[in-house]
């Protein structure tokens, strides 16, 4: 299913509509009123467009910039410049085995990180920093609220090809604006925060398809993927805590790799505590007062009435850098 962002689909909504943000906030809340709020207001959103005979998606055929990639649309062509370069990593997920590597791409428009599996995640032998790539045949994944482009062994990969100019390229994935717990908002689309651990609560095992890991679908006594259809599910996990930095608290959700992260365990350790969770109490009670720096998306979690933040990455507080960086501010304040 292609996942249109909420607020572009707004503003879609506004420019041919001639309505408001405030009068199309209006006809989705009751929207979901009428649907007696068991629809998100993407949902929401979708309909009324198609009520206004609005067409959301106009042609998705052909080369994309990369700000027009949305989740979940398949056979995706897109162009951009390599800026960073991830190492190729083995990983084994119960019978199988493969590599994957990534590199951060942009173009004029934005930026997005592109995932090579299989033969594919080979060529990046031979891509370097600046190199021009071209993508034929991929398609496009959320990964914890960030798109991403997989490219797997039916796609296509040109690197520097002829013809294919690619301008200045929009800074991408901007390193997120430190702010104080207190002062965050559900429009903070990414931030950094530094807390302390205060509480710790249980991992959530879930089951995921293996071959794609997204989350499975359980029917009766068997699980199915959209994708792959009926499935032996691999399972992945979520662990919450709670951070507090003196201005407030924050409850801080961490998906798999940000929760090895955290707990400084790998997915095989995880593991042993799926059926025998009273020996994760050890892991919990030796977080507490930990003090780290994580960044990520602040989520407004509708059912609770608060903010959350979605990890994207993770680490413990280094006491001199954050001196070094009180110290740059103090010096931009007298300056």
């Amino acid at each position: 299913m292609i996942k249109i962002p909420y607020e572009q689909i707004v503003e879609k909504i506004k420019k041919e509509a001639s309505l408001s943000e405030d009068e199309i906030g209006d006809k989705v809340k009751e929207k979901m009123k009428q649907l007696s709020g068991l629809i998100s207001k993407e949902g929401a959103a979708h309909i009324i467009a198609n009520e206004l005979g609005i067409k959301l998606l106009d042609n998705i055929s052909g080369k994309l910039q990369i700000k027009n990639i949305i989740s979940g649309m398949r056979d995706v062509e897109t162009v951009g410049k390599v800026q960073q370069i991830f190492p190729v990593k083995e990983f084994q997920s119960g019978e199988r085995q493969g590599k994957v590597a990534s590199v951060v791409i942009a173009d004029e428009s934005g930026s997005i990180r592109a995932v090579f599996w299989g033969s594919q995640a080979d060529n990046l032998q031979n891509i370097s920093q600046n190199d021009i790539i071209k993508i034929l045949g991929a398609y496009v994944r959320d990964n914890n609220g960030q798109k991403e482009i997989h490219v797997n062994d039916r796609s296509k990969l040109i690197i520097n090809p002829e013809g294919e100019t690619v301008g200045e390229v929009k800074a991408q994935f901007s390193k997120a604006a430190r702010k104080k717990i207190s002062e965050l908002s559900e429009n903070d689309s990414q931030a950094e925060i530094m807390g302390t651990i205060v509480q710790v609560f249980d991992l959530r095992f879930f089951e995921v398809c293996p071959k794609c890991n997204k989350r499975a679908k359980q029917n009766e006594n068997s699980f199915t993927c959209n994708e792959h259809g009926n499935i032996l599910p691999a399972y992945s996990y979520v662990m919450n805590a709670i951070l507090d930095d003196g201005t407030d608290n924050i409850r801080s959700v961490f998906f798999r790799n940000q929760a090895e992260k955290l707990i400084n365990m790998e997915k095989g350790q995880i593991m042993q505590f799926k059926d025998n969770l009273q020996n994760f109490e050890e892991v919990k009670n030796n977080l507490l007062g930990s003090m780290v720096k994580v960044s990520g998306r602040i989520n407004k979690n509708d059912f609770f009435g608060r903010l959350e933040l979605i990890a994207n990455d993770i680490s413990i507080a280094n006491p001199e850098e954050e001196i070094q960086r009180l110290n740059e501010e103090v010096d931009k304040v007298e300056s």
